[in-house]
């Protein structure tokens, strides 16, 4: 995780989260900064129907692992634009992947 955020967070986003562990298989995420929530204000019914506007990140994330054969959930904790103080991702690894050779390539 330290290496997805200090370099591709930094890449693509310009921003470094805050990577706080919480055991062996998973870490929260913490944006001092969001990109996305410049200029947006989400109106109360988006909120109430359940909108995470920077929700894009947990897929970011999930493809970005799946990628290196690693198999993770991730999903928003908090988000600024909801109200909160802080935004936060919490990620967890389900499982390491097997390497897939197609079976036409013995």
């Amino acid at each position: 995780m330290e290496i997805v955020c200090k370099v591709g967070f930094k890449m693509y986003l310009n921003c470094v989260p805050t990577i706080s562990a919480l055991d062996d298989k998973s870490c929260t995420l913490v944006l001092e900064e969001n990109p996305f929530n410049e200029n947006v204000e989400l109106p109360a019914e988006a909120m109430d129907n359940g909108l995470w506007y920077s929700n894009v990140y947990c897929g970011i994330l999930r493809g970005c692992l799946e990628m290196v054969q690693l198999d993770i959930g991730a999903c928003f904790v908090s988000d600024v634009l909801r109200g909160d103080e802080t935004t936060e991702i919490k990620v967890t690894l389900n499982k390491i992947l097997d390497e897939m050779v197609p079976a036409s390539e013995d």
